[in-house]
């Protein structure tokens, strides 16, 4: 029963996720906005629509979107869900997790440069350097709380504020600041990119995926949701005790993933995107904050 609980939420709570960040945008322009589940019909109205290619590209064009989305849905096994428990619970699963989503990266990389596009050729640059940078923060902060609970696995996560007292308290903070910056840069959400602009010249992921139409273009906008929502899925683990029943452990864990669906709108609707010069300051935040993580671990394991 639960298998299927954490299936259909794979399945519909990304679009909600994205159709709340829209609704919190248009609520706080003074607008109506779209339905919740506007995303969702907009990736089924995509599927039904034919695929354009065009003859600069090779196989390669063709299956990254489908490898992108296969290897997000896998990924999607290693993370507690509304149980509070992951599918695939082996250890270590959060190297597993980063190099499943760097595959598929990868491909949507070598799609974008397969394309002959100058443009599309940029933003992946972009995008690969970006990622540079999350990803040893990522390793650091998991590694540091592993190393300060003693369990190998995402199920870590709700450990923290069991084992660790007021430090647990920081460790959680923090963590939660580093997921969620992690959150933005990954799901190229507002200050780091802008998912409705239609500049080249400022564009990163968007522009990567110019010339991808009809069901591929289908997979690759829900392959970003998923992927989005996996990191809210994170972040609801660190602040929904572990001592909950399963069935509160549920409702809580979907009240968070809307409540951070409203802060994304809301800091969409207050603040620009920040210029391409000081993008890579706000996602050094995220290697600060993992320091910091590692700082209070150590001090709590070592110190007196």
């Amino acid at each position: 029963m639960i298998l299927i609980l954490d299936i259909l939420i794979l399945l519909i709570l990304p679009f909600v996720m994205l159709g709340v960040i829209k609704k919190t945008k248009a609520f706080w322009g003074g607008r109506k906005g779209a339905p919740v589940l506007q995303p969702l019909y907009d990736v089924v109205r995509l599927m039904k629509k034919e695929t354009v290619y065009s003859d600069t590209t090779s196989f390669v064009f063709r299956i990254s979107p489908l490898i992108n989305f296969a290897v997000i849905v896998l990924a999607s096994l290693f993370v507690p869900l509304i149980s509070g428990y992951s599918i695939f619970d082996i250890p270590f699963a959060f190297i597993i997790f980063s190099y499943i989503l760097g595959f598929g990266k990868f491909f949507s990389l070598i799609a974008s440069l397969d394309t002959g596009s100058s443009f599309e050729g940029m933003g992946a640059s972009r995008e690969a350097c970006f990622s540079t940078i999350v990803e040893p923060a990522f390793f650091i902060a998991m590694a540091s709380i592993i190393a300060l609970t003693k369990i190998t696995t995402f199920e870590s996560l709700k450990m923290i504020l069991e084992n660790s007292g007021i430090y647990g308290i920081l460790i959680t903070i923090l963590a939660v600041v580093t997921l969620f910056i992690m959150l933005l840069v990954e799901g190229c959400r507002v200050p780091v990119d802008d998912p409705a602009t239609h500049l080249e010249l400022t564009m990163i992921h968007e522009v990567m995926i110019l010339d991808n139409s009809g069901a591929d273009l289908g997979f690759i906008l829900w392959g970003s949701a998923l992927k989005m929502f996996l990191f809210g899925a994170l972040i609801s683990a660190l602040i929904i005790p572990a001592s909950l029943p399963v069935w509160l452990f549920g409702i809580l864990f979907i009240i968070s993933i809307l409540l951070i669906a409203f802060t994304i709108g809301t800091i969409e609707s207050s603040i620009a995107r920040f210029r391409m010069t000081h993008i890579f300051e706000f996602i050094f935040i995220m290697s600060i904050m993992a320091l910091l993580i590692l700082t209070l671990v150590t001090y709590r394991i070592y110190g007196n």
